[in-house]
Protein backbone atom coordinates (compact mmCIF):
# COMPACT_ATOMS: atom_id res chain seq x y z
CA UNK A 1 0.00 0.00 0.00
CA UNK A 2 1.53 3.66 -1.25
CA UNK A 3 2.41 5.79 1.87
CA UNK A 4 -0.23 8.61 2.13
CA UNK A 5 1.12 12.14 1.34
CA UNK A 6 1.25 13.41 4.61
CA UNK A 7 3.62 10.81 5.41
CA UNK A 8 6.27 12.31 2.78
CA UNK A 9 6.51 15.65 3.96
CA UNK A 10 5.96 18.35 6.94
CA UNK A 11 4.91 21.45 7.92
CA UNK A 12 6.92 24.41 8.33
CA UNK A 13 6.62 27.68 9.61
CA UNK A 14 7.64 30.48 7.06
CA UNK A 15 10.20 32.51 9.56
CA UNK A 16 10.75 35.96 7.48
CA UNK A 17 9.94 37.15 3.72
CA UNK A 18 12.13 39.83 2.23
CA UNK A 19 11.25 41.16 -0.95
CA UNK A 20 14.02 42.84 -2.85
CA UNK A 21 12.37 44.01 -6.19
CA UNK A 22 8.97 43.29 -7.53
CA UNK A 23 9.42 39.98 -8.83
CA UNK A 24 12.71 39.07 -6.64
CA UNK A 25 12.17 37.28 -2.48
CA UNK A 26 14.08 35.27 -0.24
CA UNK A 27 12.46 33.67 2.82
CA UNK A 28 13.47 31.24 5.65
CA UNK A 29 11.22 28.80 7.15
CA UNK A 30 12.09 26.12 10.20
CA UNK A 31 13.97 23.21 9.73
CA UNK A 32 12.97 19.90 10.95
CA UNK A 33 15.65 18.16 12.86
CA UNK A 34 15.90 15.55 10.47
CA UNK A 35 16.36 17.29 7.33
CA UNK A 36 18.99 16.89 5.44
CA UNK A 37 20.94 17.80 2.55
CA UNK A 38 23.87 18.67 0.56
CA UNK A 39 24.82 22.09 -0.57
CA UNK A 40 23.87 21.93 -4.44
CA UNK A 41 20.81 20.45 -3.62
CA UNK A 42 16.78 21.24 -3.64
CA UNK A 43 13.98 21.05 -2.10
CA UNK A 44 10.29 20.48 -3.22
CA UNK A 45 8.14 23.02 -1.22
CA UNK A 46 4.28 23.20 -1.77
CA UNK A 47 1.09 24.63 -0.13
CA UNK A 48 -2.41 22.95 -0.36
CA UNK A 49 -4.29 24.40 -2.86
CA UNK A 50 -8.03 22.86 -2.56
CA UNK A 51 -8.30 19.70 -2.59
CA UNK A 52 -4.75 18.75 -3.26
CA UNK A 53 -1.56 20.46 -3.22
CA UNK A 54 1.32 22.75 -5.56
CA UNK A 55 4.96 21.86 -5.27
CA UNK A 56 7.85 23.06 -6.87
CA UNK A 57 11.29 22.70 -6.37
CA UNK A 58 13.86 25.28 -5.32
CA UNK A 59 17.64 25.16 -4.35
CA UNK A 60 18.21 25.91 -0.92
CA UNK A 61 20.45 28.77 0.21
CA UNK A 62 21.67 27.78 3.35
CA UNK A 63 24.83 26.04 4.34
CA UNK A 64 24.14 22.62 5.36
CA UNK A 65 24.76 23.31 9.21
CA UNK A 66 22.56 26.15 9.12
CA UNK A 67 19.56 25.81 11.55
CA UNK A 68 17.04 26.82 9.05
CA UNK A 69 16.20 26.40 5.45
CA UNK A 70 16.66 30.07 3.37
CA UNK A 71 15.02 29.92 -0.32
CA UNK A 72 15.27 32.37 -3.36
CA UNK A 73 12.72 32.54 -5.52
CA UNK A 74 11.58 34.40 -9.17
CA UNK A 75 8.04 35.93 -9.13
CA UNK A 76 6.52 34.88 -12.20
CA UNK A 77 3.24 36.81 -13.73
CA UNK A 78 0.29 34.12 -13.39
CA UNK A 79 2.64 31.31 -11.88
CA UNK A 80 0.79 29.13 -9.32
CA UNK A 81 3.34 29.10 -6.56
CA UNK A 82 4.29 32.84 -7.57
CA UNK A 83 0.99 33.57 -6.14
CA UNK A 84 1.40 31.75 -3.28
CA UNK A 85 4.57 33.20 -2.53
CA UNK A 86 3.37 36.78 -3.40
CA UNK A 87 0.86 36.39 -0.39
CA UNK A 88 3.12 34.68 1.94
CA UNK A 89 4.04 36.06 5.14
CA UNK A 90 6.40 35.22 8.64
CA UNK A 91 4.04 32.83 10.98
CA UNK A 92 2.30 31.07 7.25
CA UNK A 93 2.95 27.54 6.88
CA UNK A 94 4.46 26.17 3.98
CA UNK A 95 4.82 22.11 2.87
CA UNK A 96 8.77 20.79 2.83
CA UNK A 97 8.97 17.11 1.03
CA UNK A 98 11.02 14.85 3.51
CA UNK A 99 13.87 14.58 0.86
CA UNK A 100 16.27 16.58 -0.83
CA UNK A 101 17.52 15.72 -4.20
CA UNK A 102 19.99 17.38 -7.33
CA UNK A 103 23.51 16.03 -8.23
CA UNK A 104 24.89 19.70 -8.79
CA UNK A 105 27.74 18.92 -6.43
CA UNK A 106 31.17 19.84 -6.30
CA UNK A 107 31.88 17.24 -4.61
CA UNK A 108 31.79 14.48 -7.57
CA UNK A 109 34.37 16.33 -9.11
CA UNK A 110 37.32 13.88 -8.59
CA UNK A 111 40.13 15.98 -9.44
CA UNK A 112 40.60 20.06 -10.39
CA UNK A 113 41.91 22.72 -8.70
CA UNK A 114 39.97 25.96 -10.16
CA UNK A 115 35.92 25.55 -9.58
CA UNK A 116 34.29 28.18 -11.32
CA UNK A 117 30.53 28.52 -10.87
CA UNK A 118 28.29 30.39 -13.55
CA UNK A 119 24.46 31.67 -13.17
CA UNK A 120 21.74 33.20 -14.29
CA UNK A 121 19.23 34.62 -11.94
CA UNK A 122 17.88 32.15 -9.07
CA UNK A 123 20.41 30.04 -10.29
CA UNK A 124 22.69 31.31 -7.86
CA UNK A 125 20.90 29.61 -4.89
CA UNK A 126 23.00 26.27 -4.56
CA UNK A 127 26.37 27.99 -5.00
CA UNK A 128 25.56 30.45 -1.95
CA UNK A 129 24.98 27.18 -0.15
CA UNK A 130 27.99 25.79 -1.67
CA UNK A 131 30.46 28.68 -0.79
CA UNK A 132 29.59 28.20 2.91
CA UNK A 133 30.99 24.99 3.21
CA UNK A 134 34.59 25.11 4.52
CA UNK A 135 35.53 21.58 2.42
CA UNK A 136 35.28 23.69 -0.75
CA UNK A 137 37.75 26.02 0.31
CA UNK A 138 40.10 24.06 1.12
CA UNK A 139 39.76 21.40 -1.70
CA UNK A 140 39.77 24.00 -4.77
CA UNK A 141 42.57 26.36 -4.90
CA UNK A 142 40.54 28.87 -7.23
CA UNK A 143 36.76 29.95 -6.54
CA UNK A 144 35.02 32.13 -9.05
CA UNK A 145 31.04 32.97 -8.95
CA UNK A 146 29.45 34.17 -12.13
CA UNK A 147 26.25 35.86 -11.84
CA UNK A 148 24.21 37.29 -14.34
CA UNK A 149 21.45 39.26 -14.66
CA UNK A 150 19.22 41.71 -16.93
CA UNK A 151 19.81 45.13 -14.49
CA UNK A 152 21.96 46.20 -11.44
CA UNK A 153 19.21 45.75 -8.90
CA UNK A 154 18.42 42.36 -9.31
CA UNK A 155 22.37 41.31 -8.21
CA UNK A 156 20.79 41.32 -4.41
CA UNK A 157 23.10 39.19 -2.85
CA UNK A 158 26.41 41.44 -3.58
CA UNK A 159 27.06 42.08 0.30
CA UNK A 160 26.05 38.69 1.46
CA UNK A 161 28.97 37.44 -0.66
CA UNK A 162 30.93 40.33 0.83
CA UNK A 163 30.77 39.55 3.94
CA UNK A 164 32.15 36.23 3.29
CA UNK A 165 35.17 37.93 4.23
CA UNK A 166 33.83 37.84 7.93
CA UNK A 167 32.13 34.26 8.26
CA UNK A 168 34.16 32.55 10.67
CA UNK A 169 34.47 29.25 9.11
CA UNK A 170 35.58 30.40 5.67
CA UNK A 171 36.66 34.26 6.00
CA UNK A 172 40.69 33.14 6.38
CA UNK A 173 40.09 31.70 2.83
CA UNK A 174 38.96 34.44 0.89
CA UNK A 175 41.88 35.24 -1.40
CA UNK A 176 40.76 32.17 -3.71
CA UNK A 177 37.85 33.88 -4.39
CA UNK A 178 36.20 36.07 -7.16
CA UNK A 179 32.74 37.37 -7.78
CA UNK A 180 32.09 38.59 -10.85
CA UNK A 181 28.64 40.61 -11.47
CA UNK A 182 27.29 40.47 -15.03
CA UNK A 183 24.24 42.38 -16.08
CA UNK A 184 23.58 41.98 -20.22
CA UNK A 185 20.44 45.15 -19.84
CA UNK A 186 22.58 47.75 -18.71
CA UNK A 187 26.29 49.18 -18.43
CA UNK A 188 26.84 48.66 -14.49
CA UNK A 189 30.14 49.75 -12.58
CA UNK A 190 31.94 46.76 -11.30
CA UNK A 191 30.28 44.32 -13.65
CA UNK A 192 30.70 43.17 -17.25
CA UNK A 193 28.23 44.30 -18.90
CA UNK A 194 25.73 44.24 -21.96
CA UNK A 195 27.26 40.54 -23.28
CA UNK A 196 25.84 37.12 -21.75
CA UNK A 197 27.69 34.52 -20.23
CA UNK A 198 28.19 32.18 -22.93
CA UNK A 199 30.07 35.30 -25.29
CA UNK A 200 31.59 36.11 -22.41
CA UNK A 201 33.42 32.54 -22.15
CA UNK A 202 33.63 32.08 -26.16
CA UNK A 203 35.74 35.34 -26.16
CA UNK A 204 37.96 34.74 -23.90
CA UNK A 205 37.04 38.04 -22.01
CA UNK A 206 35.49 36.37 -18.70
CA UNK A 207 39.12 34.13 -18.36
CA UNK A 208 41.25 37.36 -18.79
CA UNK A 209 38.78 39.29 -16.06
CA UNK A 210 39.77 36.15 -13.51
CA UNK A 211 43.51 36.55 -14.61
CA UNK A 212 43.51 32.81 -15.13
CA UNK A 213 43.64 30.12 -18.34
CA UNK A 214 40.94 27.92 -18.59
CA UNK A 215 42.05 23.94 -19.21
CA UNK A 216 40.85 20.82 -19.15
CA UNK A 217 43.09 19.62 -16.37
CA UNK A 218 42.75 21.99 -13.84
CA UNK A 219 39.02 23.72 -14.56
CA UNK A 220 35.95 22.24 -13.55
CA UNK A 221 32.78 23.98 -14.32
CA UNK A 222 29.54 24.50 -13.08
CA UNK A 223 25.82 25.82 -14.39
CA UNK A 224 22.46 26.83 -13.30
CA UNK A 225 20.42 28.84 -14.05
CA UNK A 226 17.26 29.72 -17.21
CA UNK A 227 17.26 26.68 -19.68
CA UNK A 228 18.41 28.97 -22.48
CA UNK A 229 21.40 30.35 -20.83
CA UNK A 230 22.45 26.75 -19.63
CA UNK A 231 22.06 25.36 -23.07
CA UNK A 232 23.71 27.93 -24.42
CA UNK A 233 26.88 27.81 -22.14
CA UNK A 234 27.23 24.16 -21.90
CA UNK A 235 27.90 24.37 -25.96
CA UNK A 236 30.03 26.99 -25.34
CA UNK A 237 32.58 24.84 -23.17
CA UNK A 238 31.82 21.65 -25.82
CA UNK A 239 33.28 24.17 -28.84
CA UNK A 240 36.02 25.10 -26.03
CA UNK A 241 37.39 21.36 -25.88
CA UNK A 242 35.48 20.61 -22.16
CA UNK A 243 33.70 17.81 -21.65
CA UNK A 244 30.19 16.82 -19.13
CA UNK A 245 31.57 14.84 -16.04
CA UNK A 246 29.78 11.27 -15.37
CA UNK A 247 30.58 9.23 -12.74
CA UNK A 248 32.18 6.50 -14.62
CA UNK A 249 33.37 8.98 -17.38
CA UNK A 250 35.09 12.02 -15.56
CA UNK A 251 34.69 15.43 -17.20
CA UNK A 252 34.72 19.06 -16.46
CA UNK A 253 31.18 20.32 -16.27
CA UNK A 254 28.38 19.90 -14.13
CA UNK A 255 24.56 21.58 -15.21
CA UNK A 256 21.37 22.03 -13.74
CA UNK A 257 18.24 24.11 -14.37
CA UNK A 258 17.42 26.74 -12.20
CA UNK A 259 13.94 26.74 -10.83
Amino acid sequence: MAAAPEAKFTEEHVLWVKQHTPKLITFAISRPESYRFSAGQFSRLGFRDGEGFIWRAYSVVSAEYADTLEYFAVLIEDGPMSAKFAEMKAGDTILLDKTATGFLLPERFPDGKDLVMLCTGSGIAPFLSILEQPEIWQRFERLALVHSVSYPQELIFNQRLADLKDHPLIGEYLDKFRFIPVTTRAETEGALSMKRIPELLANGSLAAHLGCTFNQADTRFMICGNPAMVKDTFQTLLDLGFTMHRNRLPGQIMMENGF
